[in-house]
């Protein structure tokens, strides 16, 4: 390979590697066997260093095609510095009416993402999230995993 193909290469993969927004926190858990149980509860604990900053919060649902429903509730638990605790529902639409998906389709995985922003906390200091499934079946087939990440806007 002549020097300067070799340098172009390199080139494009450091700007390419360099570009992307690196999260201030990223997690993700998956399920073993595509399967969420009502008893499984993710649980992400984020120490946040500066709540004079604002963040972007986004939760990240990949279901497998199978997915049987066209959206699920999950129930998302905050617990604060000073032990507050708030719970949220939201829910995550998979497929429209018609059984059309709405999220990133690759190969049979589907992608959905909630994202918040402008997500300000009020104390500096280790913040537990802990998200739970909120259907009112016990069990959710198809589900690969669940994520949060954060990131810092500028």
């Amino acid at each position: 390979m002549n020097k300067k193909l070799f340098t172009g290469i390199f080139l494009l993969l450091f700007v390419f590697t360099s570009c992307g927004d690196n999260p201030y926190f990223q997690e993700s858990v998956s399920f073993t066997n595509l399967t969420w149980s009502r008893k499984q509860k993710p649980t992400f604990v984020i120490d946040i260093k500066d709540a004079n900053k604002t963040y972007e919060m986004i939760l990240t649902f990949r279901t497998s095609t199978h997915y049987q429903y066209r959206n699920a509730w999950v129930y998302l638990n905050s617990v604060t510095p000073d032990k507050k605790r708030f719970r949220e529902p939201f829910e995550i639409q998979i497929s429209d009416e018609k059984g059309y998906w709405l999220g990133k389709k690759t190969g049979s995985i589907i992608e959905n993402k909630l994202v918040f922003r402008n997500r300000k906390f009020p104390t500096a200091g280790e913040y537990t999230f802990v998200l739970e499934q909120g259907v009112i079946q016990k069990v959710l087939y198809g589900v690969y995993d669940i994520g949060l990440e954060l990131k810092e806007l500028k």
